[in-house]
């Protein structure tokens, strides 16, 4: 079963030789576009709380931020046969410093003030498109292929709630009809290799005191999936996404002190290996298959009410061995249903409730008795999935902020410097829904609760919780400038009682070159 999608990856390959169909998209003009922002946020913890932090490529994660984001892009046109783009996203400006634990010399922890760079780059990129085909140098936010970003709690492998690594990735630019089948089957595939350029991220806000911190670390991203034709009343769609990290060094400390040092391998076979999730490189850290993999099977059914009205259903089936990959995690993974209006003029222009579920972990597949023959352990078994953690991975995020669901609580809260997931055995609701009061007025309101038992390999003795709510209005002011407003709030044992506000100014344009 671990080769399926990698097979279907290399079927992507053929098939892009093969499928020469270009896109039904309107023609983009030859323009530049660009925005300048200014973001501005306040709140009563070290960290902002869940909806202003989460689901934004980890740009306002802390108590106080005063921020200046310049943004500017060519965009490709899907219509023309030949077509490129490129964009440079920069931040720059003031955010407020958190404590985290680091353990001396003198034997004791102390607490090590942290803040994120005064001015960094977001996104630098170029991408080219022929015919169906695109590729895409360097470093820019990619969509989801099943949940609407704007509203989901996130992707379960890829959200944007991380800052997007640097790398080089290609695939279709969007559906493409197979061969064949007149139009009524679509594919959509491509595949990337990435570094995430967060080493000294990580070894500032590590404790070095116990387990690990691996720097160096590459990741490898492939996804797969078919659609029926969208034009008809029922739309199906199904495919698989899948995540790997690997290379990198780990390094080991035991009360304080180096204890050893493992290195991975991130030579050619590596990335062969990570393609086709094959066996293990020479290094310690890979006696399995290569790297730390993970991915979900995703489904959707969209029913069209009209030209402009949708409801869809859809499921992400996360899994992190080839016992979830075989559907031996029970419920686990994410269930939505959404509304989606074209009209973007309309009081509810979308809405989205989803149930998030991490609490099997492959239940019985671990831990078994018939593993642990002569111990006391005679009649208890439990998953051990352990979803985003790895033995010697850091757990799956960029800058301690989830690469996947920001609804399982990022590394980045913790303030002890343990680089891993504390509570990713847990369940929640998630709900939010946006529309227009008029052209000029908008708002997207959002609403969530999860409960956590600790991880499958360090349980909690009891559970904790989180209630999170957010608020956000939208000004906008003719063409060109809109203000925002949002208030965000979370209680509970999980996160603790925060409340935060954030306001921001966007001045938007663009610069056509075929006047």
């Amino acid at each position: 079963m671990k080769n399926i999608l990698s097979t279907a990856s290399l079927i992507v390959l053929t098939l892009c030789c093969a499928m020469t169909a270009a896109g039904d998209t309107i023609p983009v003009p030859d323009m530049v576009e660009y925005d300048v922002a200014i973001v501005m946020n306040a709140g009563n913890t070290e960290l902002a709380p869940y909806y202003i932090s989460s689901n934004n490529g980890g740009t306002v994660t802390q108590q106080y931020d005063a921020l200046v984001a310049a943004n500017a892009r060519h965009l490709l046109s899907h219509a023309e046969r030949f077509s490129w783009g490129a964009g440079l996203e920069v931040w720059g400006g003031y955010s407020s410093s958190a404590g985290y634990q680091r353990y001396a010399d003198n034997g004791q922890f102390e607490v090590q003030k942290q803040h994120p760079a005064r001015a960094w780059i977001q996104q630098a990129y170029a991408e080219a498109k022929y015919r169906s085909i695109f590729a895409v140098a360097g470093q820019k936010y990619k969509a989801s292929p099943i949940v609407n970003e704007q509203l989901s709690s996130g992707d379960l492998v890829w959200s944007n709630n991380a800052r997007p690594p640097v790398g080089l990735r290609a695939g279709f630019i969007d559906f493409q009809n197979i061969p064949f089948t007149k139009g009524w089957v679509q594919l959509q595939g491509e595949f990337g290799y990435f570094r995430q350029l967060d080493d000294k991220w990580l070894e500032n806000h590590y404790n070095y005191y116990n387990h690990s911190i691996t720097t160096g670390i590459w990741l490898h991203y492939k996804s797969l999936h078919f659609r029926t034709n969208p034009n008809q009343p029922v739309v199906f769609t199904i495919g698989a996404q899948s995540a790997c990290q690997f290379g990198g060094t780990a390094k080991y400390y035991k009360d304080g002190q180096l204890d050893y040092t493992v290195k991975m391998d991130a030579d050619a076979k590596a990335f062969f290996r990570t393609f086709i999730a094959g066996s293990g490189g020479n290094a310690q850290g890979d006696s399995f298959v290569e790297g730390n993999h993970l991915g979900t099977w995703d489904i959707a059914l969209q029913y069209n009410l009209n030209e402009f009205q949708h409801l869809r259903a859809y499921t992400q089936w996360l899994w992190e061995d080839g016992s979830g990959i075989g559907k031996m995690n029970g419920f686990d993974g994410l269930w939505g249903l959404e509304y989606h209006n074209d009209n973007q003029l309309s009081l509810i222009s979308g809405a989205v409730i989803e149930y998030i579920d991490f609490t099997n972990q492959s239940g019985p597949v671990h831990w078994t008795p018939n593993d642990h023959l002569g111990t006391p352990i005679t009649s208890h078994s439990s998953g051990a999935d352990d979803y985003y953690n790895n033995y010697i991975y850091n757990g799956y995020q960029n800058r301690g902020m989830s690469i996947g669901s920001p609804f399982v609580k990022s590394p980045l809260y913790n303030l002890d410097g343990y680089m891993r997931y504390r509570d990713n055995v847990m369940r929640g609701f998630h709900a939010a829904v946006k529309g227009q009061l008029n052209y000029s007025w908008g708002y997207t309101l959002m609403g969530s609760y999860r409960k956590a038992w600790g991880t499958p390999i360090i349980p909690r003795a009891g559970s904790v919780d989180d209630f999170s709510m957010a608020l956000e209005v939208r000004y906008r002011y003719w063409f060109n400038w809109q203000f925002s407003g949002q208030l965000a709030m979370d209680r509970g044992s999980l996160y603790g009682n925060n409340w935060g506000g954030l306001l921001g100014i966007t001045y938007s344009g663009n610069l056509n070159f075929r006047k």
